[in-house]
């Protein structure tokens, strides 16, 4: 039995005048130790997507039908007291602003102790040193010295190392990371993937990565499942789905990458913008911005079906790859 199972979630936003939907029917699953990168462009609904795993999707948003099955129990119909005890617990979660997620009047050493003593019988001083333990974990010197500092006295690079560190106090089954280096320098965000990555291998621990960078995936991940406007369109190996993918969107993002193009040439681009909310068009959403699309595309939304590894949602693939072949017999 996998660790995570997703079938069919639907998430909802009330609006004033309707109600938009920002996750549509989204199935997959996330085995044990298993690691899976989410991607797509912003709106796609990939922050969306591990806000409701943990049933963290506030008012006016509503989580408004299918499962999240966590080791068998439906996150989507437990009570605040049952969420307590797998929030953080078994399943933990890595925002983007570790400034936002960490308390600016509380010490790190505070933050870790109370959040191990919320959950464990401990006294202070064995919490204090499962922190300390932690902190050593993902390379934090002088971790003692640490614990008695304030956010704003550690860098960001730090901070967020010190983020992933809460994120193990309590030896969770798997790790949710939204963009856990978007607001890190280029030069140290190689360093927090390389540690979570180690981390999460060394614990045996599952880890969903929401990301936008295609390089970060095809290095992390072992499966991916690519979102447009609220949907799974591409869901299979990594190194399938980036070295050959199947849906023309995958396609679009992957030739859109720097190394795709020959220095002194304009970077490809996926011509233009992704639907909003409130008007996502019937049939494929993507069928505006798609060279292959046909009248059908426009009219009827796609199902997702197998190629081999590999499941996508497009009525063009079974035509594209019959081209292919032939390109490649002739």
């Amino acid at each position: 039995m996998s660790l995570l199972s997703v079938r069919d979630l639907t998430v909802k936003f009330a609006m004033r005048d309707q109600t938009v939907t920002a996750l549509n029917q989204i199935s997959f699953d996330v085995g044990r130790g298993e690691r899976i990168g989410i991607v797509g462009e912003s709106g796609a609904g990939k922050s969306i997507t591990g806000f409701s795993l943990l049933n963290l999707i506030s008012k006016p948003g509503f989580i408004a039908g299918g499962e999240i099955l966590f080791d068998g129990q439906d996150i989507a119909k437990m009570k605040e007291a049952e969420l307590r005890k797998i929030r953080g617990n078994r399943m933990a979660m890595i925002f983007q602003d570790p400034m936002v997620t960490l308390n600016p009047v509380l010490t790190i050493g505070q933050q870790m102790v109370e959040t191990l003593m919320a959950h464990r019988k401990l006294s202070r001083a064995e919490a204090e040193q499962i922190a300390v333990l932690k902190l050593r974990e993902v390379y934090i010197p002088s971790p003692e010295e640490r614990l008695h500092q304030y956010p704003h006295e550690l860098s960001g690079g730090m901070r967020q190392r010190i983020i992933i560190a809460i994120a193990l106090l309590l030896d969770p089954q798997l790790i949710i990371a939204d963009e856990p280096t978007t607001a890190l320098d280029v030069t140290i965000q190689a360093d927090i993937m390389e540690l979570l990555l180690e981390l999460c291998q060394s614990n045996k621990v599952g880890l969903i990565l929401i990301t936008h960078d295609l390089g970060v995936v095809s290095q992390m991940t072992e499966r991916t499942l690519v979102m447009y406007a609220g949907r799974i369109i591409e869901n299979g190996p990594t190194r399938e789905i980036i070295n050959d993918p199947q849906h023309p969107y995958t396609q679009g993002l992957i030739n859109a990458l720097p190394q795709q193009t020959l220095p002194g040439h304009k970077l490809k681009q996926i011509p233009g913008n992704m639907p909003a909310l409130t008007d996502i068009p019937p049939g494929c959403p993507f069928s505006p911005r798609c060279s292959y699309a046909t009248d059908r595309c426009r009219s009827e939304r796609p199902r997702i079906s197998r190629y081999g590894t590999v499941e996508v949602a497009c009525h063009e693939v079974e035509r594209l790859l019959k081209d292919e072949k032939k390109e490649m017999t002739a």
